[in-house]
């Protein structure tokens, strides 16, 4: 977990370049061992170089102070000690470090949703189910891997039939929770641990014209008088981890109505077995499984009744 606790203006930047197949390693590497409530990570391609090909740009952001000579070790042991020693930081306001991060990404399909930032609107088509994203600290812009595999699974549900009740878990800037929203017109609960997520989330939603549709509240999973009152579900979807998820599965069951479709990520490709036996065990079977950048996503379906 991290270390120290400075305040919010002393936030700290980690940035690095390399090749782009580490530049992406590097930061799902990141978002894997760090708190996603704290921890941001980018890379991009270094528009400015005039080398062919391009160098990647990593940056690493970081809510809270950590120990920089941990950080520098982790990456030595995943990326080798010459790459460790080209790591510079500084202290950046946390708007600073989203304005630099979104400028570098480019605007996201999956399939019918476009997820792209204010810089990119003039991309938007007149069929685009298109989501633009104001980041907050350490939250999802849509261009990870996981975001995107759950944009494709839920256009992939969406075009077999309608859910009319929907939950997002561990909801973030609200990009699958808006998405729903968009093609569906109808209430979407959604729900995180952090309360800046959830005021993301609310302000996206505003930004995106779905407000009227959202209904982003402060919980632990499904720990929500709001969500639980709303269920069954009869779509769910969960980006977060495999340890969260496998801890979620009996709850998640519990508030999936027969037939449910369940649309999980934020997994390894070596963590999809053991999510499969524990929501096995809970009454689902897989119904499609994708992999993007090193991230797998799941849809589930919950079995009939008998």
């Amino acid at each position: 977990m991290l270390e120290g606790l400075p305040p919010n203006d002393a936030a700290q930047l980690l940035r690095f370049t390399c090749d782009e197949a580490r530049a992406r390693a590097a930061a799902d590497f990141v978002m894997e061992v760090f708190d996603p409530a704290e921890t941001a990570a980018a890379s991009f391609e270094d528009e400015a170089s005039v080398l062919d090909p391009r160098p990647w740009i990593v940056e690493i952001y970081f809510g809270r102070g950590v120990d920089e000579a941990r950080i520098r070790a982790l990456i030595a042991d995943t990326m080798g000690d010459e790459l460790a020693a080209t790591v510079v930081t500084e202290e950046i306001a946390q708007q600073d470090w989203v304005q630099r991060s979104l400028t570098g990404l480019a605007p996201v399909r999956a399939g019918r949703f476009l997820v792209h930032g204010r810089h990119d609107r003039d991309v938007v088509r007149s069929n685009d189910l298109a989501l633009e994203i104001e980041a907050a600290l350490a939250f999802g812009t849509g261009h990870h891997g996981t975001t995107r595999g759950c944009l494709l699974a839920l256009d992939a549900v969406l075009k077999r039939r309608r859910p009319r009740r929907v939950v997002d878990l561990g909801t973030g800037t609200g990009v699958l929770a808006m998405a729903a929203a968009l093609a569906l017109k109808t209430e979407i609960y959604c729900g995180d641990l952090d309360a800046v997520a959830v005021g993301a989330a609310r302000n996206n939603a505003v930004l995106n014209g779905v407000a009227p549709h959202i209904r982003p509240v402060v919980a632990a999973g499904l720990q929500h008088l709001k969500l639980k009152r709303n269920a069954p579900y009869d779509l769910i979807l969960a980006n977060i981890l495999a340890r969260p998820l496998r801890m979620l599965a009996p709850a998640i069951s519990a508030h999936a109505a027969p037939g449910a479709d369940l649309i999980l990520s934020g997994l390894l490709p070596r963590d999809v077995r053991g999510i499969l036996s524990s929501y096995g065990m809970q009454g689902f079977a897989l119904v499609r499984r994708g992999e993007l950048e090193g991230w797998a996503t799941l849809t589930l379906r919950k079995r009939l009744a008998a």
